[in-house]
């Protein structure tokens, strides 16, 4: 005897619902083990330590001075000494972006 068209269309939507309950399992699994393990913090240079609280301080002069518009420019000639703190400036000053 052939099965009604009814438990025919229960049978495709069992199928169904279970293929996408495996598929949303199978990519929260595979979204929680791609995680990028955190780097861990390498440590700031004395050179760059040293520059990072001199611009903190020339922006807390600019602060108290009244001059907080937001904006200062400071010239590139600390590179010329050999340690580039370009990633460290970046990280301390805007690593949050």
């Amino acid at each position: 005897m052939p099965k009604s068209p009814r438990s025919n269309h229960r049978a495709w939507a069992a199928a169904w619902a279970v293929l996408c309950v495996t598929g949303l399992a199978a990519t929260a699994q595979l979204n929680a083990s791609s995680a990028p393990d955190p780097q861990p913090k390498k440590p700031v240079s004395a050179e760059c330590s040293d520059y990072i609280a001199d611009i903190e301080r020339q922006v807390a002069q600019a602060k108290q001075a009244g001059e907080s518009d937001g904006i200062l420019a400071f010239s590139r000639s600390h590179a010329a000494s050999g340690d580039d703190c370009d990633e460290e400036l970046r990280n301390h000053f805007g690593g949050d972006r």
